[in-house]
């Protein structure tokens, strides 16, 4: 299926399925099962998915619509999460299991302790805001000496799980963990890539918040193209159009990076990871700066309206405040590349630069 044909069923699906009521509802802690659903019938959730797996076997270019389409129709699914869990599961041998999956990984939000081998292994200690955990069946669970592990989370005593929520009113969950048994444990299938959960999990939340920006300039124009005030549109004030064209410009280099971070990520078909962990932190880093300005200049557009609950805005600009968090914030992901140029000191700064490389 090309990327195309991908993006044009992902509109037809969110456009016609994911609206403000649907989304209402999921905010007040139901799961939206039929929309769940119609997206695995649609194939979403096992995009990268290994075909001996079941899988379609995709890169992440052609994810990248359906995950653009999260953040641009704002659908409360976890499917950037089942999307990850399935491609590590399905690489590293481990079958996927149906259902929603969350992530978790070993050392960022979660001290964790792995006991034992094979069957006899056990897990022990916490995580935290872990994306739709209440929801999930199973994680997956990536650790710092390079395996990841599938647990299933409906364990009587043996999962404990704590609701919560972000900024966006969607699920994230505390779960503990005592002497949880683990169901399957496997060496990671992307040896070359640091912490495969979280670095694959910026990169989706980069492409959503890329989604829900692009609603967000939309929106925007629209209004001040609409809104008359003295006699003429808001749109005409030079003000107005400055702040719509600083917007625009943070949505385009934000676009162009979570699409360098897309085709840089590992897949079935190209597992090498050269370059991932470098295109995520720019990505994170360029996506997080452009969503708090974004923001910023949509609410300013749309003036008192837009900061109403009966106006559609904020479900969009909840999630930019909440995405820009997780998976590492945007001042994390820069913290890692400030301190990597400055061990590679002045000579070693514009080879990894255009090289794109950064260490562990």
């Amino acid at each position: 299926m090309s990327d195309d044909l991908i993006e044009q069923s992902a509109a037809r699906l969110f456009a016609d399925t994911a609206d403000k009521a649907l989304r209402q509802r999921v905010e007040e802690g139901e799961f939206p099962q039929a929309l769940w659903q119609l997206a695995m019938d649609n194939g979403f959730g096992l995009a990268l998915t290994t075909e001996d797996a079941g899988g379609l076997g995709q890169p992440w270019s052609a994810a990248y619509p359906v995950l653009r389409g999260l953040g641009y129709w704002q659908v409360p699914l976890p499917l950037a999460e089942t999307l990850i869990a399935g491609q590590l599961l399905s690489m590293a041998g481990i079958a996927v299991p149906e259902g929603p999956i969350a992530l978790i990984e070993q050392g960022h939000d979660a001290e964790l302790q792995l006991s034992g081998e094979g069957a006899a292994a056990r897990l022990s200690g916490q995580a935290r805001r872990v994306a739709w955990a209440r929801h999930c069946g199973h994680a997956v669970i990536s650790f710092a000496d390079g395996r990841i592990a599938l647990l299933a989370l409906h364990q009587g005593e043996a999962v404990r799980c704590d609701p919560g929520l972000n900024h966006a009113r969607l699920p994230a969950d505390q779960l503990a963990f005592a002497g949880t048994a683990v169901a399957a444990l496997a060496a990671s299938p992307l040896p070359g890539l640091t912490a495969p959960v979280w670095t694959l999990g910026a990169i989706a939340r980069a492409i959503m918040m890329v989604g829900a920006l692009e609603w967000l300039l939309e929106q925007s124009v629209q209004y001040a193209n609409d809104r008359v005030q003295f006699g003429k549109p808001i749109g005409r004030n030079q003000a107005i159009q400055q702040q719509l064209a600083m917007l625009a410009g943070d949505v385009a280099a934000a676009r162009m990076a979570a699409r360098v971070a897309a085709a840089d990520a590992p897949w079935a078909g190209s597992p090498r990871a050269d370059h991932a962990r470098f295109s995520a932190a720019v990505a994170k880093v360029r996506v997080g700066e452009a969503a708090s300005r974004g923001a910023a200049i949509a609410h300013q557009v749309h003036g008192a309206i837009g900061f109403t609950h009966e106006h559609s805005l904020h479900f969009a600009t909840r999630r930019l405040w909440a995405w820009r968090e997780e998976f590492g914030a945007d001042a994390w992901w820069a913290e890692r590349l400030g301190q990597a140029a400055i061990a590679a000191g002045a000579a070693g700064f514009w080879p990894a630069l255009t090289q794109r490389a950064l260490p562990a």
